[in-house]
């Protein structure tokens, strides 16, 4: 047992409305005169979630992006945010409310308030962002436990570009490629689609976003669902830049389905939806992907090339 598992399980015992959700979603639903509020906060930790000499423009895209994400995870549309500072040199502060301003614009978030903190002398960094947004009308919001068995698992987008981005700043590379240059900014700047998640949620029997790798966010899904779900490693859909710079082995492969922070959306649907999925992306001119089963059972189940394999050690990031 990690100790945020143990410290979650505490909460629960605190977190008692039924708009928390038991602890064990994106967000929490609050149900207010007919509309449905989803609520979410995440908070960026200096070298915990970012890297010390990310530039701070990045990291403030990132900390909109995150929360962004967990809405798209909820169908939910965009409202606002409120934003907690911790103060430090102006000339970097100025620089992270311009990335700031550039990223709730993008993602439709615009600032309603917050608070500003000085830190102490030298400690890390730190940011937080709530972000509130609104359930699709006469549309369920999403949670991770609906999975049945039968399903087809997708996702978005690809993944391990951002796992493959921070590695590389953090072997300090010097020879940066294009390639490379793609996978930095895809661990810098997360691109989340909430429109996408709209479009997808009345579709969806599951559904989650993925940011501490897929195989352990999707054994959450599995574990609320109570079902196995199964993937096939070849199956797991890889950038051209994550090809050519890593290549696209069992062992890159399961690396991709293990890095974290790719804030994709993991969700499960009928076999019989699978033809509107696609249309639903298609229309938003995005990517979806069918990427495994879901069964009865538990857990996660592996295969390469329909041959099962061993889970690896680490699934994904825990704290």
């Amino acid at each position: 047992m990690t100790r945020e598992f143990a410290f979650i399980e505490a909460l629960r015992a605190i977190a008692v409305s039924p708009a928390a959700r038991g602890l064990a979603d994106d967000a929490a639903v609050l149900e207010i005169g007919g509309e449905k509020l989803v609520l979410t906060m995440d908070t960026l930790v200096e070298g915990i979630h970012f890297l010390p000499d990310d530039p701070p423009e990045s990291i403030a895209w990132k900390l909109v992006a995150v929360n962004a994400s967990d809405l798209a995870a909820k169908g939910a549309e965009p409202l606002g945010c409120l934003k907690s500072h911790a103060l430090g040199e102006d000339e970097w502060d100025r620089a992270f409310l311009g990335g700031m301003e550039q990223a709730c614009r993008h993602f439709g978030l615009p600032l309603l308030g917050g608070d500003t903190v000085r830190m102490p002398r030298g400690s890390a960094r730190s940011f937080s962002l709530t972000a509130i947004g609104r359930g699709l009308e006469d549309v369920p919001v999403p949670t991770r436990s609906g999975a049945q068995a039968g399903d087809v698992v997708w996702c978005s987008g690809t993944l391990g570009d951002s796992g493959l981005g921070l590695a590389l700043l953090s072997d300090q590379v010097r020879d940066v490629s294009p390639d490379h240059a793609r996978l930095i900014d895809r661990y810098r700047r997360p691109m989340p689609e909430p429109a996408l998640g709209a479009a997808l949620a009345p579709l969806t029997s599951a559904m989650m976003d993925v940011s501490d790798g897929l195989l352990i966010d999707a054994r959450r899904m599995a574990e609320a669902s109570g079902v196995a779900i199964h993937f096939d490693a070849s199956e797991v859909p890889l950038s051209d830049a994550y090809r050519a710079v890593a290549g696209e082995d069992v062992e890159q492969r399961i690396a991709a389905m293990t890095a974290g922070d790719d804030y994709v959306l993991l969700f499960t649907a009928p076999t019989v939806h699978s033809a509107y999925l696609r249309a639903a992306a298609k229309g938003l001119d995005t990517q979806i992907h069918a990427i495994g089963t879901v069964s009865e059972g538990s857990g996660i189940v592996l295969e390469w090339k329909g041959a099962p394999i061993s889970l690896p050690d680490r699934l994904g990031y825990q704290h």
